[in-house]
């Protein structure tokens, strides 16, 4: 495949790695710097647009790969109060877009789990829980898209939660939330130094806790992860989430 790679920093360098480890092409990197090479012109010299830039440059970036007819994956995260729009638009266009807060298997394979867990835990309404999230203080969004999901992976089969609520620490102490309902999940956040990512779902009652944990030992899952959403989404159209793309049953 021929590649554009949107956002050039840390993952974007990852990601081209692997790509190339994989045989495939890196033709355009769009960073701060040449913003202005992102045309319709270019894009549509590639098979597919890999997106991890800031939740500031996302949606321009995903609009010019939607007009100029080119799929686009999507690993930034920050800005998923305006998915319903862009479900439509690719809907109704002839070309593709796959998203996810995190293209790692491992953690798809987490967030599969987590739903598993989170229903038979309606049985045993005794355990409180709640999420913790560690993440380098280099990240721009709180909670992290990942942690969101987990969230939501709860919500969606645990009947005594409605909502998520965020707690971030910028300094790794623990600033849990006091006021936080019984019907909310407290997500927790802490930004330290040099951490890839960790999530943790908690279930919390007087006699035990029980823990179910992933941690990441660096970036190279999540950029694998991409680079694989880049080969499944040819020759597709429409909107797609990497739940799509593991399709775990």
């Amino acid at each position: 495949m021929k590649i554009v790679l949107l956002g050039y920093g840390k993952m974007g360098k990852i990601i081209e790695k692997i790509a190339h480890d994989r045989k495939h092409e890196i033709i355009l990197k769009i960073d701060q710097d040449n913003q202005h090479e992102l045309t319709a012109e270019n894009l549509q010299l590639a098979d597919v647009a890999i997106e991890f830039s800031t939740p500031h440059t996302v949606l321009a970036n995903i609009e010019e790969c939607l007009n100029a007819g080119v799929p686009v994956v999507v690993g930034t995260t920050g800005w998923y109060s305006n998915l319903p729009a862009l479900k439509e638009k690719f809907e109704n266009s002839n070309t593709a877009m796959v998203y996810a807060s995190n293209f790692s298997v491992g953690v798809n394979i987490f967030f599969h789990v987590n739903k598993v867990l989170a229903k038979l835990m309606n049985n045993y309404p005794y355990y409180d829980i709640q999420v913790e999230e560690i993440h380098h203080t280099q990240k721009l969004d709180s909670p992290s898209g990942t942690a969101i999901t987990i969230a939501e992976g709860i919500i969606e089969n645990l009947d005594a939660k409605k909502e998520w609520v965020n707690a971030l620490s910028a300094d790794g102490a623990e600033d849990g939330d006091d006021n936080v309902k019984s019907d909310q999940l407290l997500i927790e956040s802490f930004r330290i130094d040099s951490v890839p990512g960790t999530h943790t779902v908690i279930y919390d009652s007087e006699v035990d806790s029980i823990e179910f944990k992933h941690t990441a030992h660096n970036r190279n899952g999540f950029a694998l992860g991409a680079v694989l959403a880049a080969e499944w989404v040819q020759g597709k159209q429409g909107f797609y989430s990497v739940q799509d793309m593991f399709d775990f049953k």
